[in-house]
Parts: C-alpha cells; sequence; structure tokens
C-alpha cells in the first residue's frame, strides 16, 4: 500500500530506448516459535542497517515490512539490490527475535479474530474506518512491477495490451496455498482476501488517460476511493513516478522468481509499445472473463488450468506461458533478459510455483513449522 521506491532516481536510456523496471516486495513478520504473524515491524525497523533503510519501511499491518528496488534497466543490478535488501532484512528480523518469510499470507495463523493491529499511520485509519474490518489476518503481502513509460498517454494503451497476459503472471507468482495452519485449496489465498477489498480487481477498459482521470475521479467522489493511491486495480498508472505498475502477484518465494517475473512484466510493456506504435489494438476482453481467469489462476497458480483469453476455453497453464513467452521473445532478447528469462523459466517448470514448493515441504513433513521454516531460508536467498 505504501511505496519504497518512491524517491528512487528513476533511471531511463533514451538512446535505446529500453524500460526501466524496479520492485517492491512485501514480507510477513513471525514468531519463529510459533510460526504465527507477529506485531514485530518497530523492532524490525530498529535492526536494519543504515544504508539500506531508505528502501525499507512498515506497511499496512504491524506484522509486515517492505522493501523497494531502484529503477533501472539491468536484471542483474536488480537481482543484486534485492540480494542486499532480502538479507539485510532476514538478519535485521533475526537480530530482533523474529522471522521474515517472502509470503503472499500466513501459513499458521493467526486466525481473522486475532489479528495483528495496523500500524500507527492517520492514512491506515481512516481506509478502516472507510472501509471497515475487511483486512483482518496475518496480512497480504505482494509484490508491486514498475516499468517505466514515455508518458501517461501511452502508459494507459499499454494498461490495455496488458489486460489478457495478466492473469497467466498471476498464476506464475502463486504463492500461498495455507492459511491458519490449512491448506485452502487455492494455489494464491491472498488473491482470494485480498478481493475483499472494494477498489480490488482487473483494470477496466481505458478509452485514453483523461478517461483514466475521470474513473479515479468518479472513484473517489463515490466514497469508494479515499485518493488515486487507493485504486488497486492489477495494473495503473503510478500516482507518483512515470511508470506503469503490476501489482497482480503475491510477494514472490525467491529472487529469481522477483526476478523472472519482473523480466516477464517488462518484455510485455516493450511489446505492448510496439503494438501501439504499429497501430495494433489491444485485444478487448470482457470483464467477466477477465475475472474468471484470475479467479483460475489463483485456485490452480501454474500447476492446472488457465483461460485462453485470446482463444476461448482452458489449456494447461504452462501452454499460456509458451505463448507468453514467444510474444515477448524478441524484447527479451532486445533488453538483455532472453538468456536469464530463459533459464528461470525452465527453474519454475522443474520446481513449480512457490504454492507448489511450499505443498511440497508440507507433504514431505507433516509439519507447518517445516514450511515455515523454508520459507525463512528461500527468503534469505
Amino acid at each position: 500500500m505504501s511505496n519504497v521506491v518512491a524517491d528512487a532516481p528513476l533511471e531511463r536510456d533514451a538512446g535505446d530506448s529500453l524500460l526501466t523496471v524496479g520492485v517492491e516486495e512485501e514480507f510477513l513478520l513471525v514468531d519463529p516459535a510459533t510460526g504465527a504473524a507477529a506485531e514485530a515491524v518497530d523492532q524490525v525497523l530498529e535492526e536494519v542497517p543504515p544504508d539500506l533503510r531508505g528502501q525499507v519501511q512498515h506497511e499496512f499491518l504491524t506484522s509486515q515490512i517492505e522493501i523497494g528496488s531502484p529503477p533501472g534497466l539491468q536484471l542483474e543490478a536488480l537481482a543484486h539490490s534485492l540480494g542486499l535488501l532480502r538479507s539485510g532484512l532476514s538478519a535485521a528480523a533475526e537480530r530482533a527475535g523474529f522471522q521474515l518469510l517472502a509470503v503472499g499470507t500466513g501459513p499458521a495463523g493467526p486466525d481473522d479474530e486475532h489479528s495483528p493491529r495496523i500500524y500507527e499511520n492517520p492514512r491506515f485509519h481512516r481506509m478502516i474506518e472507510r472501509y471497515g474490518n475487511v483486512s483482518p489476518g496475518p496480512g497480504y503481502n505482494g509484490m508491486h512491477v514498475h516499468v517505466g513509460i514515455p508518458s501517461p498517454e501511452i502508459g494507459v494503451e499499454v494498461l490495455n495490451h496488458l489486460r489478457p497476459w495478466l492473469p497467466i503472471l498471476h498464476a506464475a507468482t502463486a504463492n500461498s496455498p495455507f492459511y491458519n495452519g490449512r491448506d485452502t485449496g487455492y494455489a494464491s489465498w491472498r488473491s482470494v482476501l485480498w478481493n475483499r477489498w472494494p477498489p480490488v480487481g482487473p483494470t477496466p477498459w481505458l478509452e485514453s488517460h483523461a478517461h483514466y482521470l475521470r474513473i479515479v475521479d468518479e472513484l473517489i467522489d463515490s466514497g469508494m476511493l479515499l485518493d488515486e493511491g487507493m485504486l488497486y486495480w492489477y495494473a495503473r498508472l503510478s500516482s507518483h513516478l512515470p511508470t506503469v505498475e503490476i501489482r497482480i502477484g503475491d510477494v514472490c518465494l525467491t529472487i529469481d522468481d522477483t526476478i523472472l517475473v519482473a523480466a516477464l512484466i517488462r518484455g510485455l510493456v516493450a511489446a505492448a509499445m510496439e503494438d501501439i506504435e504499429a497501430g495494433r489494438p489491444a485485444l478487448a476482453v470482457e470483464h467477466h472473463l477477465l475475472v474468471a481467469a484470475h479467479w483460475r489462476a489463483a485456485h490452480d497458480g501454474l500447476e492446472g488450468l488457465a483461460c485462453d483469453l485470446f482463444e476461448g476455453g482452458s489449456h494447461p497453464a504452462w501452454k499460456m506461458v509458451r505463448r507468453l513467452f514467444d510474444r515477448i521473445g524478441p524484447h527479451l532478447e532486445r533488453h538483455g533478459d532472453l538468456e536469464t528469462v530463459s533459464y528461470l523459466l525452465g527453474r519454475l517448470h522443474t520446481h513449480g510455483t512457490g504454492a507448489a514448493r511450499q505443498r511440497s515441504v508440507f507433504t514431505r513433513t507433516g509439519e507447518m513449522s517445516q514450511v515455515i521454516d523454508y520459507l525463512a531460508v528461500q527468503t534469505r536467498g
């Protein structure tokens, strides 16, 4: 909900029109003895090294903490930044007596009646006053990917082009199968809980930037939004950076997973911009089909079926991943990402999503404590 990356300088290279990419990640703080969400953000922030503090901050609940990478052009630099932040924050959490988990929501509780307090922030209190208790639980942790755009007008067209592709990215990031000590039957239970917030959902079809702004104003006037920052569409224009912000996924389990998703999203944005320049229209998918495709993604992850919004029907999710890869291959190559993405997609196919990996640990051990320990190790990197 907050924006760690807001003060970072936006790096652009107009000479070769490469697109910058930056990432925000939200994490859960837990008690290592029980695995339950811990109201620990202030204690952990005190332990964060001074050189990292500008990229770390609190989130909505006192059991959450967030990092933000500087935007840049190179995946290697992004991975290095996230590695320093994750390892530094994991160590800070351990010094404070807690564990840091990259997981969509709490596997071991607490239940909704015993959820952590919201962070002492006037805006967060206004949100609770407006919406009521729609956000009980240990915390919902997502990943937001920012990709640079030349103008808001182009950005709105990009959002239209992204709509049919976001469900497969939703599936790829699924990383929250457990909640309150049980398997929910979903790959991304965070997605189900997050959709209780009124502003959450697929981005509507947009006629222009003026149309986008008019919708925001109308939603604020209706009372559904407090401000533009509460526009929780799955993709939107950033309110503070010249970027499109894709915010569909659970926080990824590992740095490799995050880098893969960031590269795929940048490739999609680049492909959309090429289509816009060539005058190729976006596919105008009906809203109910988008809702269905995102539900399927949250339920199955990549281990089941995915809705085909281009040709209709449902197919194995990896068939849609293959189509996505073929679509953006030239743009991955142009950004120098093709080899990295090919390798990381192979690993994802072999090992499964974060949800599948968590379930594998639980199936092998039968212990939620082993899942928690596994999450902590994978989070650190």
